[in-house]
């Protein structure tokens, strides 16, 4: 049987981890919280496993069930019909590249596993897996996983993410490893003491205040972690915003990392991304908009450019 180029690259790292920076280009068409930036997460996340492993040898992906698939995996082209090299599962691939990797450790081990179950259970299932999956939940850790498996493929992450992408990472990553974030966690719970010691005719009035409030004040809504009550996350962007059409309007789309937090109704407030992942409330949130052509481009209205009509009859 002649042997072409791509026949052997199936199981090889740089085609794998080419494959994987596709899937993250997909990744983000998505906003971070779209249960399809999880499902392609999910893929780019097997395929950086697998590329780890077969940088260091195709043959650690080898089903070993039939010595076709390691001979394969030696770079040959088994003379067999109908051949179809088959690997390892990627359970069995993150387990061997944690045993492999220290650093690779067992947090990262174990979300893995988690992350491509999501993933299975997506696929081949009527569970919805990833909708309603908050990013602070997942994302630092994927993010850390990642990087750990490009660090042992000698790339940048800047290079595999891009550079503002890296960059999000890598705060992500420090301020879900700040211990003392913890510490926000007392102060939560001592505003949530102080509401709950309040009379029902206080609470119904600072309720009412804090709804007011967060309708005229900019930022996103969220649920304080003390009292309950509509309070406000605001941030900065994080990348770049989308615009699509939709009936006649400009829509645009904007993901921001949150920054700081307040709640009006219980005076609960907190700075800083791994404070607010401590209390629950630092998920990348996004804004939506909607502009008409002319307020999008900031068109002047036609008539300024028309002079006074000055031909009137005596």
């Amino acid at each position: 049987m002649t042997t072409s180029p791509t026949d052997l690259d199936a199981w090889d790292s740089s085609a794998l981890l080419a494959k994987a920076q596709q899937y993250a280009e997909q990744m983000a068409q998505f906003s971070k919280d779209d249960w399809q930036y999880g499902l392609w997460s999910s893929l780019c996340l097997e395929l950086l496993v697998r590329a780890a492993l077969t940088k260091i040898s195709p043959a650690l992906v080898a089903d070993l069930s039939h010595w076709h698939n390691v001979y394969f995996a030696l770079g040959r082209l088994p003379n067999a019909k109908k051949f179809i090299p088959k690997s390892i599962s990627i359970s069995d691939a993150i387990k061997r590249q944690s045993e492999i990797d220290p650093a690779f450790d067992a947090e990262l081990r174990e979300f893995c596993l988690l992350h491509v179950e999501r993933r299975n259970a997506e696929l081949h299932s009527s569970e919805t897996a990833f909708s309603g999956l908050k990013t602070s939940s997942w994302l630092p850790t994927f993010y850390r996983a990642c990087n750990v498996l490009l660090n042992c493929l000698e790339v940048e992450p800047k290079d595999f993410w891009g550079d503002e992408e890296a960059k999000l990472a890598d705060e992500m990553i420090s301020a879900s490893a700040d211990e003392t974030a913890k510490a926000v966690l007392k102060l939560v719970s001592a505003h949530k003491n102080v509401w709950d010691a309040k009379e029902d005719p206080e609470k119904d009035k600072a309720t009412s205040q804090a709804e007011v409030w967060a309708t005229r004040q900019s930022g996103h809504r969220v649920i304080c972690p003390s009292c309950g009550n509509t309070a406000l996350v605001v941030g900065d962007p994080v990348s770049a915003s989308q615009q699509s059409l939709e009936d006649d309007m400009i829509k645009e789309k904007q993901e921001y990392l949150p920054s700081k937090f307040e709640c009006i109704a219980c005076g609960l407030k907190i700075a800083g991304l791994s404070h607010l992942n401590a209390a629950g409330v630092g998920d990348i949130y996004v804004q939506t908009s909607f502009y008409t052509p002319s307020e999008f481009y900031e068109l002047e209205d036609p008539a300024d450019y028309w002079e006074d009509d000055n031909n009137e009859r005596f």
